[in-house]
């Protein structure tokens, strides 16, 4: 006989899993640390990929400026403030990436718990049919 609280758990718990439960998993298979350091690493290579990606942009737009101001002056100002922009930058994205991604784990976490909880309460009431 079906017991309508347990197809409820069922059906919960199979919505979970199709959905959003199989990136749950993925996160949930690295620890903490892990999981924020990589993602962390990964945005600052894609930061410091656009960054550099702007700056030869703009170097190319304004190319005819940079050549009539070429002095050894303006090289090394230019240099100077690129890579205190970058830094800059940098810092502020590497600080929002990892706050992001330690949130993501953590509600990943909690969704995951969730779904255990759910998980024992069927297997308590498949036992309680047992009996």
């Amino acid at each position: 006989m079906l017991n309508e609280n347990k197809v409820k758990v069922m059906t919960k718990m199979a919505m979970y899993e199709s959905g959003q439960g199989a990136q749950d998993m993925k996160i949930n298979s690295y620890y903490k640390r892990d999981y924020v350091s990589f993602r962390t690493l990964v945005s600052v290579i894609w930061v410091t990929i656009g960054y550099f990606m702007i700056v030869a942009l703009g170097a190319g737009i304004f190319l005819d400026e940079i050549l009539k101001r070429l002095t050894l002056d303006f090289i090394i100002m230019f240099i100077i403030v690129n890579v205190a922009l970058y830094l800059a930058i940098l810092l502020l994205y590497v600080i929002g990436a990892s706050r992001f991604y330690k949130k993501k784990y953590s509600d990943a976490r909690q969704r995951l718990k969730k779904f255990n909880h759910n998980l024992t309460r069927l297997n308590r009431m498949y036992e309680k049919e047992r009996r």
